[in-house]
């Protein structure tokens, strides 16, 4: 009885090692397989919305201080002007003084439709995929004239704190902090990227925040200049192209 008691137990020994072995083999034979994901991005022609100046995650709708039906549309993409403030100096009495008169913070409806404000600002979007650079300009088409056409002889535009607003990752474009325009033609360089830069939505706004919006763009008309009792305009145009910044 004792020998027989000996066997059995080699014989569970041997057995189970032959399972050791088994489980072994079963693992390595399930093997290692490699799969692999694709994405691919194509130039956006779409138009981009304007954003929140200060807060440029945040679309808005902004309110055109001189026209009801409201601003203009932007270009299409996919290198695009997507907006620009116009530009209200207010209700002004006539004096024979030099005065200096600010323009009017940008008001415009956040996503819930509340009004708000914030400084004037002019957007541009590159989704051409390349970060290949580009330059924005603008330019005072003539000098302020009157309904009747009057001209408001010598009246300048200064554009003042400039500073670049945006969510994007890529290297921020080279932003203009001060321009005063002229009316001879000049086109003044706003906002300009170069080659590596400027791939997003990019913003000059003129001023901060709401305090140093209201301070930051000014009209000055000479106290020599006749003013009559009219409502007088001038018209900008802003020019986006893909001539890299160089400065």
């Amino acid at each position: 009885m004792k020998l027989t008691k000996m066997v059995t137990l080699s014989t569970l020994a041997v057995l189970g090692s032959l399972t050791l072995v088994t489980a072994s083999v079963s693992a390595a034979d399930g093997g290692v397989y490699g799969s692999s994901g694709r994405i691919q991005f194509t130039p956006n022609t779409d138009p981009t919305d304007p954003v929140d100046p200060i807060d440029p995650t945040e679309p808005i709708d902004p309110i055109d201080p001189i026209d009801p039906e409201g601003p203009n549309p932007g270009t299409n993409g996919p290198l695009s002007i997507d907006f620009a403030s116009s530009l209200d100096f207010g209700i002004q009495k006539i004096t024979s003084t030099t005065e200096t008169y600010k323009a009017a913070s940008q008001k415009f409806k956040d996503k819930d439709g509340a009004e708000q404000e914030g400084p004037n600002f002019v957007q541009v979007t590159d989704n051409r995929g390349t970060e290949g650079g580009w330059t924005l300009t603008v330019k005072q088409e003539d000098q302020f004239t009157s309904t009747t056409g009057k001209v408001l002889t010598g009246a300048a535009i200064t554009l003042d704190n400039g500073e670049v607003s945006t969510a994007s990752d890529s290297a921020a474009p080279t932003v203009i902090a001060t321009n005063t325009l002229k009316t001879d033609g000049t086109a003044h360089k706003v906002m300009a990227a170069a080659e590596a830069q400027g791939a997003g939505t990019y913003l000059t706004r003129w001023g901060s925040d709401v305090a140093t919006a209201k301070t930051s763009i000014s009209l000055e008309v000479p106290g020599s200049t006749t003013k009559y009792a009219e409502v007088y305009s001038a018209n900008l145009t802003w020019t986006l192209t893909d001539v890299p910044n160089n400065d």
